[in-house]
């Protein structure tokens, strides 16, 4: 680090989107700062993102924004400036995501397609037989709405069928988030961004209602006319510690999430040949893992209890059996010749949810102060896009235009989409589109 102590703008987190703000910032030519309490980049919560990159979202700029995020991953070393990384780029491996589509109305593919549609993103429509012969393992029944395994209903013979799915080749996943964000971090590295780990800001300096710097745990004073709180599941706590609680329509807060793997049914080698499902009929996505096996999240449906969490830096990180058997049995309802397994195997970890479940672009009411917050268990995908444009917008209000009155719209770098960046106001209403769950 500097020992001049003043950056022209500070970013307060080194998770994925953290990184590539400092890069995007960087390459603009502002002299910036990451500041992460943990030891390397990416060390929080994306290390364990399921990392998937797909574009089944229920409103027009969520998905523009994911397919847009999804060419960055696809020019990934072109996006970096080249081989930056002396532990090598990370994979993109694009398996496709097979969004399974149940009858009766009401069902996440009748508000996906048609935004599909209009965005000209690629996709096939299965009907209920192309499924199981494009995927043979599963099974084509409805078992919804999802229920918990203790719920006599869980165990019903089904009476009904799957429609198919939505079928979109271009998805997939990053085979190793970790590493994406050390990729990002020598790039940025590379056009000057600095980092500083191991410590911890401790206040957000400020005056006459204009941020000045932050105040690090080791008591030093850094400064900057421009700080960004892109601190994941800390976000609140930042927020709280700028003086903005409560100053925003939509706010945040700590999830705790579990994320479970168990092996392929054997013959099945689900782990190579595999793809992206949702399957919001049963509450579940899965998507293929490293060794043969399959990585299972949950939808969040309304059956399952969500557990928030006051104080990110203290929760219980151990697999809980109840969550374990409700994923797995889950999926071994989908998947028939699923063994389930007596040890569990899954990593827990912290979401930074709104309260829409839509991620907060924005400037704040402290002069100086931006929020990329929000953004945990689905904001992954977009780390290059959200960058960009919140690079954009910290320019824009930085040279006096007011985004509030004009919100910045953000036209892609390869597409050519708009995206207008108050869809993810920190003071827009409740999106009535979005699906309030969480699909990696």
């Amino acid at each position: 680090m500097t020992n001049e102590n003043s950056y022209d703008a500070i970013i307060i987190g080194a998770g994925v989107i953290g990184v590539a703000i400092g890069y995007e910032l960087s390459k603009a030519g502002r002299r910036t700062l990451n500041i992460d309490k943990l030891p390397a980049a990416g060390y929080g919560s994306t290390s364990n993102s399921c990392a998937i990159i797909r574009f089944s979202y229920s409103t027009y700029d969520g998905v523009a924004m994911a397919w847009e995020g999804q060419h960055y991953w696809v020019n990934w070393r072109d996006y970096l400036g080249g081989d930056v990384d002396e532990r090598g780029l990370i994979d993109f491996v694009q398996c496709g995501t097979a969004l399974l589509k149940k009858s009766g109305g009401h069902s996440h593919h009748e508000k996906v397609v048609p935004l599909l549609t209009e965005l000209d993103i690629p996709f096939e429509d299965w009907d209920l037989d192309t499924l199981l012969d494009r995927l043979p393992a599963l099974n084509g029944s409805e078992f919804g709405p999802p229920k918990r395994p203790d719920d006599d209903e869980f165990w019903a013979d089904p009476t009904e069928q799957l429609l198919g799915a939505v079928w979109t080749p271009d998805a997939g996943y990053i085979s190793d988030p970790q590493l994406s964000t050390h990729n990002l971090q020598r790039a940025c590295e590379s056009v000057g961004g600095e980092f500083v780990f191991n410590t911890e800001v401790t206040a957000i300096n400020q005056t006459e209602h204009r941020v000045t710097g932050v105040t690090l745990s080791t008591g030093e004073t850094i400064s900057a006319p421009v700080v960004v709180n892109v601190a994941g599941p800390h976000s609140f706590v930042v927020n709280r510690m700028a003086g903005l609680e409560g100053t925003m329509n939509i706010s945040t807060k700590a999830l705790r999430h579990e994320v479970h793997h168990v092996a392929s049914p054997e013959g099945v080698n689900y782990g190579s040949t595999g793809c992206h499902v949702q399957d919001g009929d049963t509450g579940i996505y899965f998507r293929p893992e490293s060794g043969d096996n399959i990585l299972i999240g949950s939808e969040d449906p309304d059956c399952d209890p969500q557990e928030w969490i006051e104080d990110p830096d203290n929760y219980d990180t151990e697999v809980s059996h109840a969550q374990w058997e409700a994923q797995v049995l889950r999926l071994a309802r989908r998947m028939p010749d699923l063994g389930v397994p007596n040890v569990k195997r899954g990593v827990v970890d912290l979401y930074d949810v709104a309260d829409d479940w839509i991620p907060i672009y924005d400037k704040t009411d402290l002069g100086g102060f931006y929020v990329a917050i929000g953004t945990s268990g689905n904001q992954y995908k977009n780390a290059g896009v959200a960058a960009a444009a919140m690079a954009e917008l910290i320019d824009a209000v930085e040279s006096g235009h007011d985004h509030d009155a004009e919100p910045v719209v953000h036209i892609g770098r390869y597409t050519g989409l708009e995206i207008d960046m108050s869809s993810f106001s920190r003071n827009r209403a409740i999106n009535p589109n979005s699906s309030f769950s969480v699909n990696g």
